[in-house]
């Protein structure tokens, strides 16, 4: 079992940044894969990126690639999303999620249904 809390929302102008952390408990997560996901206002759950366990590789959206930047450390338990140029169409609950290390992550990162475990999400907000 993993616990996943994120910090790090908050209100920022548009072209500002915000840097989301995502801690786990429970098990170890070095053997996880991690993504991140957001929820805007009546829209359905939008995948933003993902990292492998190792870190090795990473995948993002393309609404978000050149603007944010997922990273992690295993030893610290953390998975983090640097958010840069900031849009009002960021503007969503952003949750971390995770799952069990597998070959099919490079097929089955942007899916919902592939990570068993959520956190709570924070919020992001982006003024225009």
């Amino acid at each position: 079992q993993v616990q996943l809390v994120e910090t790090g929302g908050g209100l920022v102008q548009a072209g500002g940044s915000l840097r989301l952390s995502c801690a786990a408990s429970g098990r170890t997560t070095g053997s996880y894969s991690m993504g991140w996901f957001r929820r805007a206002p009546g829209k359905e759950l939008q995948f933003v990126a993902a990292i492998s366990s190792t870190a090795h590789t990473t995948y993002y959206a393309d609404a978000v690639k050149g603007r944010y930047t997922i990273s992690r450390d295993n030893a610290e338990n953390m998975v983090f999303l640097q958010m840069n140029s900031l849009k009002p169409e960021d503007t969503a609950v952003y949750l971390c999620a995770a799952r069990a290390s597998h070959p099919d992550f490079r097929v089955t990162y942007y899916k919902p249904g592939a990570y068993p475990y959520w956190g709570q999400g924070t919020q992001v907000t982006v003024s225009s």
